[in-house]
């Protein structure tokens, strides 16, 4: 199967985290990005392998969640 790529705008408007956001996580190395020339993309399954399902109720939970996606 062949490898998806979108944009950080795209992946932005899909997910709601901001471009910000995903190009720190790059940075980090939590979310590996492809560069092609000056354009900068992501693949959808990395991006939605940094979510994870909380029990619901679980205000820490789904605070730690995305802090520890960011790492």
């Amino acid at each position: 199967m062949a490898r998806r790529y979108e944009t950080l705008a795209a992946a932005s408007d899909r997910t709601g985290v901001s471009i910000k956001t995903l190009r720190r996580w790059i940075a980090d190395g939590a979310l590996p990005g492809f560069r092609c020339g000056r354009m900068l993309r992501v693949d959808p399954d990395d991006v939605d392998g940094l979510f994870r399902r909380v029990k619901a109720g679980s205000r820490r939970g789904a605070l730690q969640a995305v802090a520890g996606a960011a790492r």
